[in-house]
């Protein structure tokens, strides 16, 4: 069965669209009229689809997924990227603005895609965000994928926040699809238009990132916000830092807040939240089992990626997969407290960057922070700061030292602070 039909079947209106953004909707029975779609593309293609979450790009995505071509979702935000990405993900066809714009001769194969390729299957290639590196090229089985959502859910209205190149955005597509729901396409990802697409459509869920949730509470315009619709915030792709949880959950007592936790390799797992305002986690669900070793959290889950296509395998033998997160455990909860391949080493002993990140968040005026390790010749690594200041305010670097000091070991302390912008890639992510 397609993917169009098994969508009609589950859907209790295929009228009924599923998505509406700014000037346009989209319905199954819109789909079904859209009979031109993807014109020259072949099953096993490799296709750039270069789009969004509007009526378009969702069109040609789910187009695509029925012709069996092996799909790679990218952003027009993130075009520096794109030829990189076509490279590297062997693409036959590049598809934007719903248009076929370029094709190309099959220079080369890979294992991964023939094996696609072979069992008549539709594929999907997603790029990690390459802060470590050049970013790796993940390939999943489509039909896999979807597999994780055929148990029916509730599904709200929501707020199409993550990108369409990212799984938690596609993530949240599907599991509108699959369960009768409604994505809002957002006006703009900025704060003010956010908070006035919530309001607008009655928007339920918001799925986002912790440093969109920063940007939201130093913008001064959540106090007092008319949101009687929003039911539940759920946050991901980066480390929390309770400061900002905290004082999100307080300006939105009535909202329920849930940490998400997934990677493009394993997919977004199933989490429970201890309380709303904390940190603590357990990960689960079904096909999934966690463990800790070392401090670091592994993963095995059923519906894992393929493979890279520009890298070895991650996992090991067991099918274990280590996530590189550091956690500390409560019993059966989890609270992530950094990454591993972040560590900075001073004179021998260890500083998570979140830990001198969260301390700078907690100082007046301070709206985003990021801490990196430096070389030093006497203590091998020191640590530096980079904090952006809020609209309108000034940072006196002297008394945030102060405030540093109070609060960190001297080891932890940075011996730089600078004030800056903090840069952030195209998926509201520090980089």
């Amino acid at each position: 069965m397609s993917l169009y039909h098994d969508l009609c079947q589950r859907s209790a209106d295929p009228r009924r669209p599923f998505l509406i953004g700014p000037g346009e909707s989209l319905s199954l029975a819109d789909m079904a009229q859209a009979s031109n779609q993807c014109v020259g593309v072949a099953p096993g293609d490799v296709v750039a689809l270069v789009g969004d979450f509007d009526a378009a790009g969702i069109r040609n995505l789910l187009t695509l997924v029925d012709k069996r071509a092996i799909i790679m979702p990218l952003v027009a935000a993130n075009h520096a990227q794109h030829e990189y990405c076509f490279a590297t993900g062997h693409v036959d066809v590049v598809m934007a603005d719903g248009k076929l714009v370029r094709r190309q001769e099959r220079q080369t194969a890979h294992p991964l895609l023939d094996r696609l390729r072979s069992q008549g299957h539709a594929g999907l290639i997603l790029f990690s965000s390459g802060s470590t590196g050049r970013p790796k090229a993940i390939v999943h089985d489509f039909d896999k994928f979807l597999a994780r959502f055929a148990t029916p859910r509730p599904a709200w209205t929501t707020l199409g926040f993550l990108l369409f190149d990212h799984i938690g955005g596609l993530n949240t597509l599907f599991h509108m699809l699959y369960n009768n729901g409604l994505v809002v396409r957002p006006t703009a990802r900025t704060v003010p238009a956010v908070l006035d697409d919530i309001h607008s459509h009655g928007v339920q869920l918001l799925p986002t990132t912790p440093t969109f949730l920063r940007m939201l509470v130093h913008s001064g315009l959540l106090d007092g916000a008319d949101l009687p619709s929003l039911r539940l915030v759920t946050y991901g792709t980066e480390q929390m830092d309770q400061n900002t949880l905290s004082a999100v959950a307080g300006l939105l007592p009535r909202v329920d807040f849930r940490q998400t936790y997934g990677m493009s390799e394993l997919g977004i797992l199933r989490v429970r939240t201890r309380k709303r305002d904390e940190l603590w986690i357990q990960i689960g669900g079904e096909g999934v089992e966690s463990r800790v070793r070392d401090s670091e959290l592994h993963i095995r889950a059923e519906n894992r990626m393929l493979g890279y296509l520009n890298a070895p395998s991650p996992f090991d033998a067991e099918g274990w997969f280590n996530t590189r997160d550091l956690v500390e455990c409560d019993g059966p909860w989890l609270r992530i407290v950094g990454r591993a391949d972040s560590v900075i080493n001073v004179g021998g002993l260890k500083v998570l960057p979140a830990a001198v990140e969260s301390a700078a968040l907690s100082f007046p005026g301070v709206n985003l922070a990021k801490a990196e390790g430096v070389p030093n010749p006497l203590t091998g690594m020191h640590v530096e700061l980079l904090c952006q200041a809020e609209e309108g305010a000034e940072i006196d670097i002297d008394v945030l030292r102060r405030h540093l000091k109070n609060i960190l070991p001297p080891h932890a302390r940075p011996l730089r602070i600078r004030i800056g912008k903090v840069p952030m890639g195209h998926r509201f992510k520090r980089l």
